[in-house]
């Protein structure tokens, strides 16, 4: 059996501790949970099983049992992962069901529900994702198995103060209203791999799909989110907040295309993905000002201009001087960030444009 400490153990040039997904945490608490419902005694610690075969150990954080039902809590613990959800504590309450019915899902306090098509899961639905599903059934099976209970039960998830949690990630967009959702896949949380906010990225594409919607906008923050909106009149289904993350949705995108699909970002943002970076993030690489210079020589900008752009403190200052002087820089990065994200697309029948905005939302660039 390996316990939360072995699988955190730190990879040489990886010293970020990893952490357990909302899925695994609602496992852990379903396994308690029943197992006491069937026995009368909560195992403390509670094992759970990882979709890859491993096996993690958890503290139980919180237990009773209560007119023929047992709840059990699990602390989610994210890592070093920045994840709202490090912290809360992910109860599962469980009680028999019909005779026959199997494992059946319940979204109490915190957890949302389905309420838009397109997500793996659907309308109707607690946000209880497939993955983790299949985990908390293993978990009843494995009660059925040593202890000979039925596994006809249902299991009502919960997440105190989830929906407040919720209001600060995408779920209300992608139509998931009451709380967060129940996810994973591996059951380990990679730290900064932002994995949710991929996800995010992708359940948003599937919805605008299922909605029919025609056009998406993927925005790199939310000044150019509002600027794209207004400026193609979209739906909120239709926007997708990718932030730094423009190579993830546009090769998610080829392989789900959408008729019509719009980059919009800030010119230091659009800047990057012009000299080719499919992350947009710092930590990934800053703007070339040597490559923005040469993207000036080639809209005959001054000498002066270009050499400014040389020693410039910010991609900000290059552009206010840049339009000080009627030079379109902006068209030139919308134009190099379009051949970028053709690059991506290649192949797929998506019409692609670019859209460069300032810091006050105003356009300064468009391609294609």
């Amino acid at each position: 059996m390996n316990d939360a400490a072995d699988a955190n153990q730190r990879r040489p040039g990886q010293p970020l501790r990893r952490g357990w997904t909302t899925g695994t945490c609602a496992t852990a608490a379903t396994r308690a949970a029943y197992e006491a419902l069937v026995t009368g005694e909560c195992p403390d610690p509670v094992e759970a099983g990882l979709p890859g075969g491993a096996r993690v150990s958890f503290a139980v954080a919180v237990f009773e049992t209560f007119d023929g039902a047992a709840t059990a809590g699990i602390v989610k613990d994210a890592g070093d992962d920045p994840d709202v959800t490090h912290g809360a504590l992910i109860k599962a309450t469980v009680r028999a069901g019909t005779p026959g019915s199997g494992v059946t899902f319940a979204a109490g306090e915190g957890v949302g529900t389905v309420t838009k098509p397109g997500l793996p899961i659907p309308p109707g639905e607690p946000a209880i994702n497939p993955v983790p599903r299949e985990m908390m059934r293993a978990a009843v099976r494995e009660v059925v198995e040593r202890f000979g209970a039925s596994g006809d039960v249902i299991v009502e998830l919960s997440i105190p103060g989830g929906e407040a949690l919720a209001a600060r990630t995408l779920n209300a967009r992608l139509g998931i209203v009451g709380g967060l959702s129940i996810l994973g896949t591996t059951g380990i949380v990679v730290p900064y791999s932002c994995a949710a906010w991929i996800h995010s990225i992708y359940r948003g594409i599937d919805v605008a799909r299922a909605s029919g919607i025609k056009h998406i906008a993927g925005s790199t923050g939310s000044t150019s989110e509002m600027a794209v909106q207004k400026l193609y009149g979209l739906s909120e289904t239709a926007l997708i907040d990718m932030g730094d993350f423009v190579g993830g949705m546009l090769k998610y995108a080829k392989r789900h295309p959408v008729p019509r699909i719009t980059i919009a970002g800030g010119f230091a943002k659009m800047t990057k993905l012009g000299q080719g970076l499919l992350d947009l993030h710092s930590k990934s690489g800053s703007v070339d000002r040597i490559w923005l210079a040469e993207l000036l020589r080639e809209a005959d900008a001054p000498a002066d201009l270009i050499e400014l752009c040389r020693d410039a403190n910010t991609a900000l200052q290059v552009l206010r001087e840049a339009e000080q002087r009627g030079i379109p820089i902006g068209q030139f990065v919308a134009r190099a960030a379009w051949k970028t994200a053709a690059q991506v697309l290649d192949g797929s029948p998506s019409v692609l444009d670019i859209a460069v905005f300032d810091r006050e939302g105003k356009i300064v660039g468009r391609w294609g």
